[in-house]
């Protein structure tokens, strides 16, 4: 990154466009599903406190099915973004199909696991006598669309990497609003109760990924690409994804771990981490957006042999990442007097709340330069090095934030951890980005 010299003006403004021409579709297809799942709840919610309560578990364990599996996404579109740099869109796409049929049997396997143990995993999730029965219920129905959703995640990849996040944006909102008005018609029209809104939700993911086939299908037969699933090609599939599946479970297992030591703190801090851990869920889609597009670009850039244009664009990128998190911590300390009411009225969970936000709010900058250089290196190919990153990152915060209820600071030391984790975070991603071992060109790493 630093070897580069500063690029002119006209291809800062280039870079800029085509960051802002992936990232604003990239970040409306991520906050559709959140803004969606939240209206399955008010759906649901209506039918009775149980049904709620069952729904709540079994959307915890199918979304923690899922976005283990967000590898796919990742892996995929670094994968095809270095084709199409390298000007082979048949092997782009032949790629990309190694990654939908792997996306298919895994999906497969789940579902396999899951049917069986539905009742064991509602268990362990600590679900009420009266809960249980519709957990049980809404996760058996919905766990046989996990295979379309993991083809959805698989397929949005190789979209990405045809720097197309247009379509993935257009396919989200039509596949969860379809899932809305499936669910009030089967819920509350053909009296199916919480099993209406599984069969709904399921029914929308399988039409999403039926779209996504669609159009990579057509995209194959233009360009002459084999659709039959291959061997070799799928291995190679889970090989590059190994890694950032790695990385994904020592990401999930710091979140868990903040979750449980809020939980010894008291309720009053648990429901203020709560609030947090949602306006942090948020800002992160936004930061993601960005990328998201880092991802396609350099793995474009790679492809084709530029190395020079890699390091200039992930360089503006860095400043992209930085002053987002800045705009987004103002954001969140200026609009604090308009949200906290509408969370919370309890003082004590206000007092909880106030001083851990400006926390939050004081390492954005930092969380945006992580995100960014995260999809730098995830656009390189750069899977193994993420992963150890990721796992040494969780080794320094797991003491740190087990020790906060021991030694007090409450909620505020707690998302004092979190903002070590995402220093240690940032470390780790800028000595990899400074060293240029990324860089490593052509269409395949």
């Amino acid at each position: 990154m630093h070897q580069a010299p500063a690029p002119p003006k006209a291809v800062r403004r280039q870079h800029d466009r085509e960051i802002v021409s992936l990232a604003v579709p990239a970040f409306g297809a991520l906050v559709a599903e959140p803004l969606f799942l939240m209206a399955d709840s008010a759906i649901v919610g209506h039918l009775g406190t149980p049904q709620l309560a069952g729904l709540a578990i079994a959307s915890a364990l199918l979304s923690t099915a899922v976005s283990v599996f967000v590898f796919l996404a990742y892996a995929t579109t670094a994968a095809v973004a270095r084709r199409v740099g390298a000007g082979d869109l048949k092997a782009a796409i032949r790629q990309g199909m190694d990654g939908i049929w792997l996306a298919l049997l895994l999906g497969v396997a789940v579902v396999a696991l899951t049917l069986p143990t539905a009742p064991w995993l509602v268990d362990v999730f600590g679900a009420s006598d009266t809960a249980a029965p519709y957990a049980v219920t809404y996760l058996r129905i919905s766990s046989l669309g996990i295979p379309a959703m993991l083809v959805v995640l698989a397929a949005t990849g190789v979209l990405r990497g045809l720097q197309d996040t247009r379509t993935p944006l257009y396919v989200a909102i039509a596949g969860f609003a379809a899932n809305g008005a499936l669910n009030l018609g089967l819920v509350y029209g053909a009296g199916l109760g919480i099993a209406g809104s599984a069969w709904g939700t399921v029914i929308a993911q399988l039409g999403m990924a039926a779209a996504y086939l669609v159009v990579v299908i057509r995209g194959a037969r233009r360009h002459g690409a084999s659709l039959r699933p291959d061997a070799a090609g799928i291995r190679a599939s889970a090989q590059a994804g190994a890694p950032l599946l790695i990385r994904t479970l020592s990401l999930r297992a710091v979140l868990m771990i903040a979750t449980a030591v809020a939980a010894r703190l008291g309720d009053a801090d648990v429901a203020a981490h709560q609030i947090i851990l949602s306006l942090w869920s948020l800002m992160a889609f936004a930061l993601d957006a960005i990328a998201i597009a880092g991802q396609a670009i350099i793995g474009r850039y790679l492809g084709a042999d530029d190395a020079d244009g890699a390091r200039q664009v992930c360089r503006r990128m860095v400043q992209w990442g930085a002053l987002s998190g800045v705009v987004l911590g103002a954001l969140l300390i200026l609009a604090r007097p308009l949200f906290v009411p509408l969370f919370t009225g309890d003082s004590a969970v206000q007092d909880a709340l106030l001083p851990a936000l400006l926390v939050v709010a004081l390492s954005q900058p930092v969380s945006g330069v992580v995100f960014v250089l995260d999809g730098v290196l995830m656009g390189a190919g750069d899977g193994p090095y993420l992963a150890w990153a990721m796992l040494l990152t969780l080794i320094v915060f797991a003491p740190v934030a087990l020790l906060v209820p021991v030694l007090g600071g409450g909620l505020t030391a707690l998302w004092g951890a979190m903002a070590l984790m995402m220093t240690v975070r940032l470390a780790t991603l800028w000595f990899r980005a400074r060293s240029g071992r990324w860089i490593v060109t052509g269409a395949t790493r």
